[in-house]
C-alpha cells in the first residue's frame, strides 16, 4: 500500500490554497509525450493537471486536493463504481490505471462508471513506470512556469516602455490589450470610458464590463477587482488607486495564469500616470524611474531624480492581490516603486551538505531578490513598518549613489527576515567610522584573503546573526549543515577561533570595511 503526493511547484509558506503557483498542464499534452506510451479510454483530454497523485487507498478520496492526476494499479479496487464515484467528489481532474501487475487490462467496469461521470481514464502500460509519468508532468510544468515568467517579463517591459511614451495613458492600454489579446478600457468614476485599446467587442461584453466597472466604483474600502464573464469573453476590472475613481476594464477570449500579475502592472502604471496634482517635478522623476526599470546606470537619471539624499527600500509580503504594491508605495508616500517578479540575485547551484560544489555570484549592483519590491524615498519622509510586509532600509544615498542603496537595503531585509522583524535599517558609520575606509578595505582584503565569496558572505550572515545556525540558513536559503560546513571552513582558512568574542569583532569590522 503506497500513499503519496507529488506536488509539481513546491508551494510557497505563506500559500494557503490547493493550487500550486505553476501553471496547469493539459492532459492533452501528457498524451502526446510518446515515451509514455499513455493511452486515454474514457472522458475528455482537455482537462488541466495541477499535480500527480499515486494512491493504493480503496477510498483515496481524504487524500486528494483537487486537480490532479490520481494514478493506482487497483490493488484495492473492489467497486469501480463507487471508486469512481469518490474519486469526481475529491475533485480530481483524471484517473491512470496501471496495468499489471494487479490487473492485466483495464477493468470495463471502471471504464464505464468514468464514461458515465466524464472523467478522464488513461491507461499507463507495464513499461511505463508511474514516477516517470510524474516527471514527464514535472518538465511539461517547468517548461510552462518558464514560458509564463517570460511572457510576464517581456510584458512588463513593455508596459514600462508604453509608460514613458509622450502619451503613456493610452500606450499603457495598447500595450496591455496587446499583451493580452482584448479589449482594455479606462473608465471614469461615471462609468463613461475615457480611454480604450484593442480590437473591438460585442455590445453585450462592452455593457456587462462596464456593469463590472461599476461594481467597484470609488467606494472606501470597496472591492478592488472583480471578475465574470459577458458576451462570451473573460472579463475583469481593476479599481486604480489614483483617488479618482477610475477603473480598468479587461475583456478577453481567455484568461491565462499570467493575466492578473500583468493587468496589476498595468494598474500600477495607470494609478501612478493619472494620479491628480501630479507637478512636473513627479513626472520628471516617475520618467527616471521608468528608465532605472529598463536598464538605464543610475548616473544617467540623477539629475531627474535630483541630487536626494534617497532611502532605497526592499519589500517582501502582501496579500497576493496586484495592488497590494501600490498599497505599501501610498502608504510609504512614494509613487517611485519597482513592482518585481521575482527574477534577480545571484545564482547558487550545488547540494546543501558540500561546500565545495556550491557556488554563489553576486553582482556588484545587488540586485532584488525573488518576488521584492523596491521602492524609493526622499531621506526626509519617514519609513514605518507595514503590516503583512517584511522591509528593509537603506542609509541615506544620494543619486548617484543608488546602487549602494540597493544593497544595503537588501542586506537590511534578509536580516529582517531571518530574525523575523517587519522593518531593519541599514547601520551606517560607528566604530568604523573612525577609520580611514581605504585603509580599512586594505585591512579587509588582507584578513579575508583567504576565503571564497561564498564563505564570506556566509560568515558575515552568521556573524551577524550572533552565531545562530538556523537564521544564517534561512537569510542564505541554504541548509543549517552547509552552514556549518562553511563556517568550520572559514575558521580553518582563517586560523581563528570563531568562538572568541574578540575575533568576531575583527572578523566584523573586515567583513563590513569591504
Amino acid at each position: 500500500m503506497y500513499e503519496g503526493t507529488m506536488p509539481m511547484t513546491p508551494m510557497p509558506p505563506t500559500e494557503t490554497g490547493s493550487t500550486p503557483p505553476a501553471p496547469p498542464v493539459s492532459l492533452a499534452a501528457l498524451l502526446a509525450r510518446p515515451d509514455l506510451g499513455l493511452r486515454l479510454l474514457a472522458g475528455p483530454e482537455d482537462v488541466p493537471l495541477h499535480w500527480v497523485h499515486t494512491s493504493e487507498m480503496a477510498d483515496p478520496h481524504p487524500y486528494l486536493l483537487g486537480g490532479e492526476l490520481l494514478m493506482t494499479a487497483g490493488v484495492q479496487l473492489t467497486d469501480p463504481a463507487h471508486y469512481v464515484e469518490r474519486v469526481v467528489e475529491a475533485g480530481a481532474a483524471a484517473l491512470a490505471f496501471g496495468v499489471t501487475p494487479v490487473y492485466d487490462t483495464v477493468p470495463p467496469e471502471l471504464v464505464a462508471a468514468c464514461e458515465r461521470h466524464g472523467l478522464p481514464l488513461v491507461e499507463v502500460p507495464p513499461r511505463t513506470p508511474f514516477t516517470a509519468v510524474a516527471r514527464a508532468l514535472w518538465r511539461l510544468m517547468a517548461e510552462a512556469r518558464l514560458h509564463e515568467l517570460r511572457r510576464v517579463t517581456e510584458a512588463q517591459q513593455s508596459l514600462a516602455a508604453a509608460a514613458a511614451r509622450p502619451a503613456p495613458v493610452p500606450a499603457v492600454l495598447g500595450a496591455l490589450a496587446s499583451r493580452l489579446g482584448g479589449r482594455t478600457v479606462l473608465f471614469g468614476a461615471d462609468g463613461t470610458e475615457s480611454a480604450a485599446a484593442g480590437r473591438e467587442v460585442p455590445a453585450e461584453a462592452a455593457r456587462a464590463l462596464r456593469d463590472l466597472a461599476g461594481v467597484l466604483g470609488p467606494r472606501p474600502g470597496g472591492p478592488a477587482s472583480a471578475s465574470g464573464d459577458g458576451g462570451g469573453l473573460r472579463l475583469a476590472a481593476y479599481a486604480l488607486g489614483g483617488g479618482d475613481g477610475l477603473t480598468l476594464g479587461v475583456a478577453t477570449e481567455r484568461r491565462g495564469p499570467g493575466d492578473h500579475t500583468i493587468a496589476g502592472v498595468a494598474v500600477v502604471l495607470l494609478s501612478l500616470l493619472t494620479a491628480p496634482h501630479r507637478g512636473a517635478d513627479v513626472t520628471v522623476r516617475d520618467g527616471a524611474l521608468v528608465r532605472l526599470l529598463l536598464g538605464a546606470p543610475p548616473a544617467e537619471v540623477a539629475d531627474s531624480l535630483g541630487p536626494g539624499p534617497w532611502t532605497v527600500v526592499h519589500a517582501r509580503g502582501g496579500d497576493g492581490t496586484p495592488f497590494a504594491t501600490a498599497s505599501l508605495a501610498a502608504a510609504l508616500g512614494t509613487p517611485l516603486v519597482d513592482a518585481g517578479t521575482g527574477g534577480g540575485g545571484g545564482t547558487r547551484t550545488g547540494t546543501s551538505t558540500d561546500t565545495d560544489t556550491e557556488t554563489s555570484t553576486t553582482p556588484a549592483t545587488a540586485p532584488a531578490g525573488p518576488g521584492t519590491v523596491r521602492l524609493l524615498l526622499p531621506s526626509s519622509a519617514p519609513v514605518a513598518a507595514q503590516q503583512g510586509w517584511t522591509l528593509g532600509a537603506s542609509a541615506p544615498v544620494a543619486a548617484s549613489e543608488l546602487a549602494a542603496g540597493e544593497a544595503q537595503a537588501a542586506r537590511a531585509l534578509r536580516r529582517a527576515e531571518a530574525s523575523r522583524a517587519a522593518l531593519v535599517r541599514h547601520r551606517a558609520g560607528g566604530m568604523a567610522a573612525l577609520v580611514d575606509r581605504d585603509e580599512a578595505a586594505a585591512y579587509a582584503r588582507t584578513v579575508l584573503a583567504p576565503l571564497t565569496e561564498p564563505l564570506t558572505e556566509t560568515l558575515r550572515v552568521w556573524i551577524s546573526l550572533h552565531g545562530s545556525w538556523d537564521r544564517t540558513a534561512v537569510a542564505l536559503e541554504i541548509h543549517r549543515n552547509t552552514v556549518r560546513q562553511r563556517i568550520a571552513r572559514c575558521a580553518a582558512l582563517l586560523e581563528r577561533d570563531l568562538d572568541d568574542p574578540d575575533v568576531r569583532m575583527e572578523l566584523w569590522f573586515a567583513l563590513t570595511s569591504r
